[in-house]
């Protein structure tokens, strides 16, 4: 009787590993978007669902990051846009006008909006609320008037054309090709994201979302966090948006425009913010939705309103976490 106790308990703790690990995002929520993103091509019919998809894992990008520092951190950012179309124009800008390898000006670039994010993280994330609001606002303002205004350099209104990217003589060309190459880079930075919040740096975020002064009082550094995260957000911004310009072959300034921040900040709470993979959940849903809804012409904009009402009226915490949290209840019931 002892020796079979014996033996089974190691396969039960076994078991009941696995399926912890398994319900763990670093492991099975990982593994589960992996498995989504190597399928989903047999459900893409053809180009235009191609597009749709590469689109809204671009934004996905952008939100991941933008999640850290609004769902963790608790900072607003209504210019966050700006980031991702100083990324686009900065490789389109070193590729076309200085011929620089298509990798070498995305690095830069991601380094230039890291800096620039650096040199005006400290005295903006000094506000708080509805003022740290209208500071990244008018950030996002300031940086998209200089794009539309300084055609010299960047095209003006008319946007700019990009080369094609290329690396070590291999083009990067073709929905299937710019297909996986965005959804490496999602899943590298979903990684990244859950190795940060399951860190140190992760859990002085989340005091410091939930109160500032507690936060410091434990002796969190909370000016080198809010910092930090910010420029991480922005740097993760400017990636997805040197994709985006060279995957679309030109770029405009309406993408660093004050609505595409809008947009970002809306995909992140419809989604569900303090969660990566609702942050992921919000982007594809508001990217996939209007395309969905062309069918119904003039009446598009009203039933994607009241979608999206009804999401936050009925699911508070957004659509992915209220989800989880209803799976979550009825599997204890």
């Amino acid at each position: 009787m002892t020796s079979d106790v014996d033996v089974s308990m190691p396969r039960v703790r076994r078991r009941s590993g696995l399926v912890c690990a398994l319900m763990k995002p670093r492991t099975g929520g990982l593994g589960l978007l992996a498995a989504i993103i190597t399928l989903l091509p047999l459900a893409l019919p053809n180009a235009y669902a191609y597009d749709i998809a590469i689109n809204a894992g671009l934004n996905a990008i952008v939100c991941v990051g933008l999640n850290l520092l609004i769902g963790y951190a608790g900072q607003i950012s209504l210019g966050h846009a700006a980031f991702f179309g100083l990324g686009a124009y900065a490789s389109g800008i070193l590729t076309t006008r200085y011929d620089w390898p298509a990798l070498a000006a995305l690095a830069t670039g991601a380094v230039l909006v890291g800096v620039l994010a650096f040199l005006v993280a400290r005295p903006i994330l000094r506000l708080k609320g509805h003022y740290l609001a209208m500071a990244t606002l008018g950030l996002g303002v300031i940086i998209s008037i200089v794009l539309n205004t300084e055609s010299w350099i960047t095209g003006g209104p008319d946007g700019l054309m990009l080369n094609d990217f290329t690396v070590m003589g291999w083009k990067l060309s073709g929905d299937t090709t710019w297909y996986w190459t965005v959804g490496v880079v999602l899943l590298v930075s979903v990684w990244l994201s859950l190795n940060l919040i399951d860190s140190p740096v992760g859990r002085a975020l989340r005091a410091l979302h939930g109160t500032e002064i507690g936060a410091q009082v434990v002796g969190v550094d909370t000016a080198h966090y809010k910092v930090l995260v910010f420029v991480v957000s922005a740097v993760m911004a400017a990636v997805a948006g040197s994709l985006f310009a060279h995957y679309a072959g030109m770029v405009t300034p309406g993408k660093a425009g004050f609505m595409k921040s809008v947009e970002l900040v809306t995909m992140v709470v419809f989604g569900g913010m303090a969660s990566t993979f609702g942050a992921i959940v919000g982007a594809v849903s508001l990217t996939v939705l209007p395309q969905l809804l062309v069918a119904f012409e003039d009446y598009e904009p009203m039933i994607l309103g009241a979608i999206m009402i009804g999401t936050m009226v009925f699911m508070r915490r957004g659509l992915f976490v209220s989800l989880l949290d209803l799976l979550k209840t009825r599997r204890r019931a």
